[in-house]
């Protein structure tokens, strides 16, 4: 496979697993191609044109030095310079795969985040209402990410000749969804029984081993579940803490995400919302493993780092 091979494949697994449904990704692509027609010239010139096919704007491919046929990926969470330097100690690998956006990856992670907006809508907040507050958060998050050196890991895999991709949302929606396959039909009464749920996935049994297992953020294992809501597994990063009052008033008794903070998960306590925090390195991995599994079937060879644990569910 190549390095667009590889890309185009996260893409399509992503959409595929999109809790909006591949018309609802094509109904936001759409509504950019609206935008994008109505430009000026001179706007069109600094475009993006990714941004009119790819829904992910925080998965990208960021650097391409040798466009030769991928057979060796060495796959980290998080890629920094020194994963570069490992990859160079390494030797032979033809690819570099970050799950957090990097680059324009990362500059754009905003741009995901109205994914939320339609999810949290799937679990009955009214969408005038979660586009309202997620629309500040988004801004918020843009400003913030504004200030950080994008490129500086871009810069290193270019000095050092190394093919480098980014693969973040497209593949949170392939963890979202095999939690939410796996929620379904189950007779869950109380957080204790969504716990003992969790601990059947591999990725969160190797995480419990080193202390980075699910844990329970808001309530406790006595608490009855109530409607579960998997809101915070995908879409780029935490939305506004202002959130989970609506989010109670829809009915939800609880969350399930990857990480919160604590401004969030009081705000989720005053609401009498449930949280149970899957892990953030686990949930990731998770997503990643799946992704990852098409490239095994290729016989390319994996080599897992930076807090990624490799599962492979391909035998």
């Amino acid at each position: 496979m190549k390095i667009q091979d590889i890309y185009n494949l996260a893409i399509k697994m992503g959409v595929e697993a999109d809790f909006r449904s591949r018309e609802g990704v094509e109904k936001f692509l759409q509504r950019k191609r609206k935008k994008y027609e109505k430009l000026s010239p001179k706007e069109k010139e600094d475009f993006d044109i990714e941004t009119l096919k790819n829904p992910y704007l925080d998965s990208r491919i960021l650097n391409i030095s040798d466009d030769k046929d991928v057979k060796k990926v060495l796959v980290g969470i998080d890629i920094a310079p020194a994963e570069i330097l490992l990859a160079k100690e390494l030797g032979d690998v033809d690819l570099i795969i970050s799950h957090h956006p990097l680059g324009k990856g990362l500059a754009n992670l905003a741009d995901v985040m109205v994914l939320q907006s339609d999810i949290l809508n799937q679990y009955g907040v009214p969408i005038n209402v979660a586009e309202g507050l997620m629309k500040e958060r988004i801004s918020e998050v843009a400003r913030g990410i504004n200030a950080e050196n994008h490129q500086r890991t871009v810069d290193t895999a270019k000095l050092l000749g190394f093919n480098l991709i980014c693969l973040h949302t497209a593949c949170d929606n392939l963890a979202a969804k095999f939690l939410n396959e796996k929620l379904k039909n189950k007779d869950l009464d109380t957080i204790g029984d969504l716990m003992e749920l969790l601990r059947e996935v591999p990725e969160y049994k190797e995480a419990i081993k080193i202390g980075a297992g699910p844990k329970i953020f808001v309530g406790n294992k006595e608490n009855r579940c109530g409607k579960i809501a998997l809101t915070e597994l995908t879409g780029g990063t935490s939305p506004t803490p202002k959130i989970y009052e609506k989010m109670a008033q829809a009915g939800i008794g609880t969350i399930i995400g990857m990480h919160m903070k604590e401004e969030h998960r009081k705000e989720a306590e005053a609401a009498n919302v449930n949280i149970v925090i899957a892990g953030h390195m686990s949930s990731d991995s998770l997503g990643v493993n799946l992704f990852l599994d098409e490239l095994e079937k290729q016989g390319i060879e994996i080599v897992p780092c930076s807090g990624f644990t490799r599962i492979s569910r391909t035998e």
